[in-house]
């Protein structure tokens, strides 16, 4: 099993960048594979955009691996963000992992000045420009339904070849065939439950069989929000407080967490390794980098051994 940690984005009245530095060179020093962060433009919780800050973490560390899923990449003008990505994947000197997804139908695509009925396309064909802008070639030509590029040069590329890692997210069965086909990772959201996690994880392994990809090279990941307390109905209670800042009172979410004491969170987190995870973010949920950077601890020294 690979355990990477989540990176505190959420911001109050100033930017904690001595706590966020100490936060990162202590992930490292743990051992954690990798540092996660998410992207939500739009929300009511005061979050630092994830490729900016995932470009302050390459500054701060050596070895840690950085990840942002997922990049609703349909809201994105998909040059500028090949750009971006090739940016920060140079600054960590290749340590950038980047999760896609298209967001499902209730994003608020006419803010972003997208079409709702083709958001879908509109997302497939710019992967499809992304991977063409991180290609060997020099100039690229890409004709599509949305985009006419004709031989423009683009300069500089990622240091990772052909491109950094991409991980896919999704639920439904259409988009883990295409997680598969398209993808060089799966990460379950954690938005989603476990049981809806491994349901997926289960799509994903058939669709690996029947498109003839090798699965010991492809992830099966899962951010898993959590919170441990030596008070169980309090761990509850701030892990609830955590996700209502994040995601409002979006339906469902109060199913989702791991929480309580430290047995109760190995607990929870087997039960998602059972259901397919090779790879988890582990996710805290608290009010500032410093509540998550003894929910980090604890993690380090009483849950993760006993995995």
């Amino acid at each position: 099993m690979r355990f990477s940690i989540s990176i505190p984005q959420l911001v109050t009245d100033r930017f904690d960048d001595a706590g966020l530095k100490a936060y990162l060179a202590r992930a490292e020093e743990l051992g954690f594979e990798g540092g996660w962060t998410m992207e939500q433009t739009i929300g009511e919780s005061p979050g630092i955009a994830p490729l900016e800050l995932l470009s302050y973490a390459a500054a701060c560390t050596t070895r840690l691996r950085l990840g942002v899923a997922v990049l609703i990449t349909s809201l994105h003008d998909p040059l500028q963000l090949a750009s971006a990505v090739t940016a920060v994947d140079r600054l960590s000197h290749g340590r950038l992992d980047v999760g896609v997804g298209h967001g499902g139908n209730f994003r608020p695509f006419e803010a972003f000045g997208v079409d709702r009925s083709t958001f879908v396309s509109y997302f497939n064909e710019g992967l499809e420009l992304m991977k063409a802008a991180w290609s060997d070639e020099p100039r690229v030509t890409f004709h599509g339904k949305f985009r006419q590029v004709d031989d423009l040069p683009i300069q500089p590329k990622p240091v990772q070849r052909p491109h950094p890692p991409v991980w896919f997210g999704g639920t439904a069965p259409k988009a883990l065939a295409r997680a598969v086909r398209y993808g060089d990772s799966f990460l379950g959201a954690g938005s989603s439950t476990t049981e809806t996690f491994a349901g997926a994880a289960q799509i994903v392994r058939r669709e690996l069989a029947e498109q003839g990809k090798d699965p010991a090279g492809y992830t099966i990941g899962k951010r898993v929000y959590l919170m441990i307390d030596d008070d169980p109905a309090r761990a509850r209670e701030r892990v609830l407080d955590g996700l209502h800042r994040i995601y409002g009172r979006m339906r469902d979410i109060d199913a989702v967490p791991v929480s309580g004491t430290p047995a109760d969170v190995v607990r929870g987190l087997r039960e998602v390794i059972d259901a397919g995870a090779q790879m988890i973010v582990l996710n805290p949920v608290g009010v500032d980098i410093a509540e998550d950077r003894e929910q980090m601890e604890r993690l380090a020294a009483e849950v993760i051994p006993a995995l």
